[in-house]
């Protein structure tokens, strides 16, 4: 027993590390370093935004190259309108708490970023670009939405709808894995959520079970946008390096331009670990790993359909032009067989009953959260802006760079 976890846990652990630490580590193995992909790989630097067309780095924001979306649709808003009640979440610019508005009671979930840390990455295009994309989540019943959005000298502030069902890395991690039907229609309402962004131009980019959540009802919501390519057109292909290892496509590590097909790789992914546990080629070798998504071929044991084990080997296809999905994007999921129960209608009106309920009791039902989060005390620096005497210049660059992030919805987007 103890040989069948240790690859598990192994891989839940790497998992948190992100790919920024994943680099670092791999960089610092003598055995990985050897390996001629991985050697291409470490080429790239930063890992998170390299642009393979243009090896210079971006020089950092200044007052003459703001990112300016325009003023502020609601500049009222501040930190001081909410009471902060718990960490729900961290990532590397900062963190995502549960909050509640002070005059309407309501519940959100605020993610709360450190200006001086995105900046210091040079993230700010991401964060904008997050920004960019959770403006045209109103219309989606499985994409995250976006309430509106402040700063103040030394944060951003996404003001967010507040799901607390869990991730779904959460519940696949407890129950080591799903039966078909209860993963057909969280990859169905996966696949819908992916469709409507390629409909916009937009390639996810990161999709893995951290990034989707389940609400209250037990439905999906994808979140964290941060990785998001936006204009991109149905033939239109980019070349940034960046994603979770587990779901490089082969194309991403092989360092070529890239189309809107890496995202039903990465559906492929999710649905093959859904299925079996552990994604289509892990191994606790990081080398071994990136040989695997390349050249290894695809192997599926025989307890799934004939339809799943066909949408598998369609979707986990390591030459992008033959990947199911290339030639017609989303009708080619949604008309592929292994959907057939699948209601599409139905299923984007939420009609269709989930197979899991979260049965959480309300707002303050944190029970899906990690505790790693929700035992941590909420820092006092997340609701107020810091002392006028403490602002300094790298702040006041700060505010440059993201000026015209604020945004506030016109009232019927709620309609």
């Amino acid at each position: 027993m103890k040989d069948k976890t240790s690859p598990l846990t192994s891989f839940m652990k790497q998992r948190k590390m992100g790919l920024n630490d994943f680099i670092q580590k791999l960089s610092a193995n003598s055995y990985a370093c050897k390996h001629p992909e991985v050697q291409s790989i470490l080429n790239l630097t930063p890992p998170q935004d390299v642009e393979l067309m243009n090896s210079n780095p971006s020089p950092p924001p200044s007052p003459s190259q703001q990112i300016n979306l325009g003023p502020s649709s609601n500049p009222t808003a501040k930190p001081s309108d909410f009471d902060f009640l718990k960490v729900i979440g961290k990532g590397s610019f900062g963190k995502v708490l549960l909050a509640r508005h002070r005059s309407d009671e309501k519940f959100y979930a605020v993610k709360v970023l450190q200006k001086k840390a995105i900046l210091k990455k040079k993230e700010e295009k991401h964060i904008m670009s997050e920004r960019n994309v959770l403006l045209k989540n109103v219309k989606h019943p499985f994409l995250v939405g976006l309430h509106y959005s402040f700063q103040t000298t030394d944060k951003l502030y996404f003001v967010l709808d507040y799901i607390n069902g869990g991730e779904l890395f959460y519940h696949l991690q407890r129950e080591r894995c799903f039966l078909e039907p209860r993963a057909r229609f969280y990859a169905a309402e996966i696949a819908s959520a992916l469709g409507y962004l390629h409909s916009l131009n937009i390639v996810y980019r990161d999709l893995k079970p951290e990034n989707i959540l389940l609400d209250s009802q037990g439905h999906i919501i994808l979140t964290d946008f941060g990785l998001c390519k936006e204009n991109i057109e149905p033939n239109g292909t980019t070349s940034t390096f960046c994603g979770t290892p587990e779901y490089l496509a082969p194309e991403v590590l092989h360092k070529q331009p890239y189309d809107r097909t890496v995202d039903w790789w990465c559906l492929g992914a999710v649905l093959y670990e859904m299925l079996y546990g552990l994604p289509p080629f892990y191994s606790r070798n990081t080398a071994e790993m990136y040989d695997n998504i390349l050249n290894k071929p695809l192997q599926l044991k025989p307890n799934i359909s004939n339809a799943a084990r066909h949408l598998l080997e369609g979707l986990l296809q390591k030459d992008r032009t033959k990947r199911l999905g290339f030639t017609d994007d989303f009708t080619e999921i949604k008309n592929h067989m292994f959907f057939s129960p699948i209601n599409w209608d139905d299923l984007n009106a939420k009609k269709l009953t989930p197979p899991f309920n979260p049965n959480v009791t309300g707002p303050n039902d944190l029970r899906h959260f990690d505790p790693e989060f929700t035992d941590e005390p909420v820092p006092n620096s997340i609701g107020c802006s810091p002392d006028s005497a403490l602002v300094t210049s790298s702040i006041t660059e700060a505010t440059e760079a993201f000026l015209g992030f604020s945004y506030a919805p016109a009232m019927d987007s709620y309609l």
